[in-house]
C-alpha cells in the first residue's frame, strides 16, 4: 500500500529519475503510469523493456543502489535470477523491467488503462506539469 505520509511529488520525481536511468541503459518502450486514484497498492508504475537479461540486471542493480541513496529503499526485488521480468519495489514507486516476449504477455499497459501516463522526459515541473494530458506518449 502506499504510504499515508508518502509524497506524491517526490514518489513522481523517483518514478522520472527511474525512467531516466533506464533510458540511460538502453530500455525500450519506457512508460510511467500515475496510479494515484487508479490503485491504493502504488502511485506510479515504470514500465520499461530490456533487450538482454545482463541489462536489466545491471539496472535493477543501479536502480536498488541509486534508490537507497535517494531515500527510496527497495522493499521487494523479485525475478533478478530469471531476468525475464524484474520488479522493483520501492513502495509509492514500483518499477517493472520486462523482456520483450513477458512485455508483450503481460500488457500492463493495457490492465492499468485507466491510469494517465506520465511524460518522463519533462525537464522541469512537478507531478502536475509531467503528467500527460491524453494518456498517449
Amino acid at each position: 500500500m502506499a504510504s499515508p505520509a508518502g509524497n506524491s511529488s517526490d514518489a513522481c520525481v523517483w518514478a522520472v529519475a527511474a525512467a531516466r536511468h533506464a533510458a540511460e541503459y538502453h530500455c525500450e518502450d519506457l512508460v510511467v503510469l500515475d496510479l494515484r486514484g487508479v490503485s491504493p497498492m502504488t502511485e506510479y508504475f515504470v514500465i520499461a523493456t530490456g533487450t538482454s537479461d545482463r541489462q536489466m540486471r545491471a539496472l535493477a542493480d543501479e536502480l536498488t543502489r541509486r534508490g537507497k541513496a535517494a531515500g527510496h529503499p527497495a522493499w521487494h526485488v523479485e525475478g533478478r535470477d530469471s531476468a525475464t521480468w524484474i520488479v522493483l519495489d520501492f513502495v509509492d514507486v514500483v518499477v517493472h523491467l520486462f523482456d520483450q516476449a513477458r512485455r508483450s504477455y503481460y500488457d500492463l499497459e493495457l490492465i492499468w488503462g485507466a491510469a494517465p501516463r506520465v511524460d518522463w522526459r519533462a525537464e522541469a515541473g512537478g507531478p502536475e506539469a509531467e503528467r500527460s494530458e491524453s494518456n498517449g506518449h
